[in-house]
């Protein structure tokens, strides 16, 4: 990719393979900013980043910047609570994120277009002055934001209907071994769903998340 031109990408694949590289090698910042969890898919790209990371002490901790909406499923929130345990700094922006971004190093700037007939168009912008303003209108509202686990502190989880019969399975003290069969899991799988909702109820023990199961209305 030519270092000084400014250039469109159609779709994420065509992200993905024209700008992957920039992705996983980031070495000094990595920020992004997005509506939900669904702008930045980048097939095979993830995967590559997770690889840098584990293998790269330079690779920065990235700054995410989300709006409620990448809250709406349980899967998405699991998803940002990983992020944050394994290094990212994360917030919750209330205000609508109009542009979709993502920064690398200071210097190139991915702005996401919104879609057309399913596809969106990607800019890659190098020109400094650009990018200095972008970081700028990003920096000004991730100041403005709230950090993932305080905002989180203050709502419910957005638990599926099969969490939510896990719960109440948990409340009622049916043990792993019958409560597994009766939702078609193996008792492995029954056994770390449960942890996920403990993690998403951010709660120690199955006695603390029924508490809080209770305290956010999740369960009767």
């Amino acid at each position: 990719m030519n270092s000084d031109q400014n250039i469109v990408l159609r779709g994420e694949r065509e992200l993905a393979e024209r700008a992957g590289p920039l992705f996983a090698e980031a070495s000094k910042t990595f920020v992004c900013a997005a509506t939900d969890m669904k702008t930045w898919v980048m097939p095979g790209v993830r995967e590559q980043i997770a690889v840098t990371r584990r293998t790269s002490a330079d690779w920065p901790a990235p700054y995410k910047l989300y709006t409620p909406q990448a809250l709406a499923d349980e899967e998405s929130e699991r998803h940002l609570v990983e992020l944050e345990r394994h290094g990212a700094r994360v917030r919750i922006c209330q205000a609508p994120i109009p542009h979709e971004t993502i920064v690398i190093d200071d210097r190139v700037a991915i702005l996401a277009g919104e879609p057309v007939r399913g596809v969106r168009e990607y800019t890659v912008v190098r020109t400094p002055g650009v990018v200095a303003g972008v970081l700028s209108l990003y920096w000004a509202t991730w100041e403005n934001s709230t950090d993932l686990t305080d905002y989180r502190r203050t709502r419910p989880p957005a638990l599926s209907d099969q969490s939510r019969e896990i719960l109440r399975m948990l409340g009622s003290g049916l043990k792993d071994e019958r409560a597994a069969p009766r939702l078609g899991l193996s008792l492995r799988t029954y056994r770390r769903r449960v942890a996920e909702i403990l993690t998403l109820l951010d709660a120690d023990s199955r006695f603390q998340a029924g508490l809080r199961a209770h305290e956010f209305g999740l369960i009767n």
